[in-house]
Order: structure tokens, then C-alpha cells, then sequence
């Protein structure tokens, strides 16, 4: 910066100051952070529901873009899906069934009850989490009954914390305790911002991607899951190609984490 234009600003800066003139000053804030380097806003794409098959997880794969996978425990192809994955060098998470409230729904092996004693929430967790090599975080599998549960949820979230991983709140329930506990643990954890395929049509997926991005332009980070559906997929391939690079960054979900206070 030469002299004259020091001075001018710098008058203009005390001038502001004097009368009242805020933006006058916050001009020439704005003027220094538009001279810095962007910060991309950051996109993760979780996929849930691995484990049954392998096949499930490979179109998403063949997309070759940074994505998460949460895997089921106790299924068939749960601990060589997580490996493959992890191989190919993307995030693996536990999907930990829990229990929902329409009792007719079946979370699947390895679930989490209300009222399920605390040393067999701990018990649970812990051999779950031995099924899924590699994984590095935990989101629930339905349980909009168990997230709305205090007491379970500090037990579960326990584990998760001594076992060094972080949470992601699903939001299957709008009552969910899962990051307000999360917090009162100091344990890292956010939680979803959309469900990419709550309508299994390629046409709303895409406009469902879309919408996430716009949460990621506005808040500089968002998370989408979405279940391996072909569709799924498809539209996230589609939503690729027809976006810029520059406008965001997709990323693993440990990215996206906000930080803990000590």
C-alpha cells in the first residue's frame, strides 16, 4: 500500500469511527477478506445401510468422489464391505440399529433398546463396533424412540467417546438427545441436513442434492445420507456433472465435524 492511499484510509477509518459511520469501516473490512483465499464450502455424502451385499456399495464407489458409508453390523458381507471400502480409500462408520417407534419395524441384529440395561448398551456397542474394521464414527440406524432417551443415549455415546470415534445424529426424530449429549461429553458429533432419497426417484434425489448444497453455500458445511439405492447413485452422478468444482468440496464425514472445546 503506497502513502497516499494509507492516508486516505486511515482518515477514512478515524472519520467513521467519529460519526457513527460503521460502514464506512466495515467496507474496508470486507475489501481485506475478499483479498484472502476462500474457503471452499464442504459437502459429505453418508450412505447408510451397508452390509447385506457388496454390490450395494459399488455404484457409489464407481463414482470416485470422497463419500462415508455406514455399515450394519452382524450382516453378511458387513466386515468385508468395510474393508473393501476402506481400501479404496474412503470414511467407514457404524450404523447402529436402534429402536423405533413403530414397534412393527424391525431395526435388525445388534439394536439398542429403551430400557435395556445399561451394562448391555455398553456390551452392545463394543461388539458392534469390533464388526466394523476401520470405522471412525457412529450414526444411528432408525431409533426415534432410543435417541429420544437420556439415559441410553449418555451409555451409547460413552462408548462411542472411549472408543475415539465421533457421532452424527441421524434426525430420525425431531426429539433426538443424541448431540445434545454428545456435547455434554465433549464428543465430536453434528447431524444431518437432509435425506437425499426419502423419495427413491432420480429427479427429486438430484433436486435434494441441490438443496444440501445450497445449506453447504450458506453455511460453509452440510450433510446428506442417502441409502444405496440405483437411483441414489444415478442422481448423485447427474447432481456431479452439472455443478461446478469451485463452488464446494466433497468430503469425508470427519471433515465436516465442528470442533470441541477442551
Amino acid at each position: 500500500m503506497d502513502r497516499r492511499t494509507f492516508l486516505l484510509t486511515s482518515s477514512s477509518f478515524v472519520l467513521g469511527n467519529l460519526l457513527g459511520l460503521n460502514s464506512i469501516s466495515k467496507a474496508f473490512a470486507f475489501d481485506h477478506i475478499d483479498q484472502n483465499p476462500r474457503i471452499k464450502p464442504r459437502l459429505a455424502l453418508i450412505i447408510d445401510d451397508i452390509g447385506a451385499s457388496f454390490s450395494h456399495a459399488k455404484p457409489f464407489l464407481d463414482l470416485n468422489v470422497p463419500m462415508t458409508f455406514a455399515i450394519l453390523p452382524r450382516l453378511p458381507k458387513s466386515e468385508e464391505s468395510a474393508s473393501i471400502i476402506h481400501s479404496e480409500g474412503h470414511e467407514i462408520m457404524l450404523h447402529q440399529p436402534m429402536e423405533p417407534r413403530d414397534r412393527g419395524l424391525s431395526p435388525g441384529p445388534g439394536a439398542l433398546y429403551v430400557g435395556d440395561e445399561l451394562s448391555k448398551i455398553s456390551h452392545i456397542m463394543e461388539e458392534n463396533i469390533s464388526f466394523i474394521p476401520f470405522a471412525t464414527g457412529m450414526n444411528n440406524h432408525m431409533g426415534s424412540r432410543f435417541t429420544a432417551s437420556p439415559k441410553e443415549m449418555l451409555e451409547t455415546l460413552q462408548v462411542v467417546k472411549d472408543r475415539g470415534l465421533f457421532f452424527v445424529d441421524s434426525l430420525t426424530a425431531g426429539d433426538s438427545k443424541g448431540c445434545k449429549t454428545a456435547k455434554t461429553l465433549q464428543l465430536p458429533a453434528t447431524s444431518r441436513d437432509v435425506f437425499l432419497d426419502n423419495r427413491v426417484e432420480e429427479s427429486a434425489i438430484v433436486r435434494q442434492l441441490h438443496q444440501l448444497k445450497g445449506i453447504a453455500l450458506r453455511h460453509g458445511h452440510a450433510v446428506g445420507i442417502g441409502h444405496p439405492f440405483v437411483e441414489t447413485s444415478r442422481a448423485i452422478r447427474h447432481f456431479l456433472k452439472g455443478v461446478k468444482a469451485t463452488e464446494f468440496e466433497l468430503v469425508h464425514m470427519s471433515d465436516v465435524l465442528p470442533a470441541v472445546a477442551s
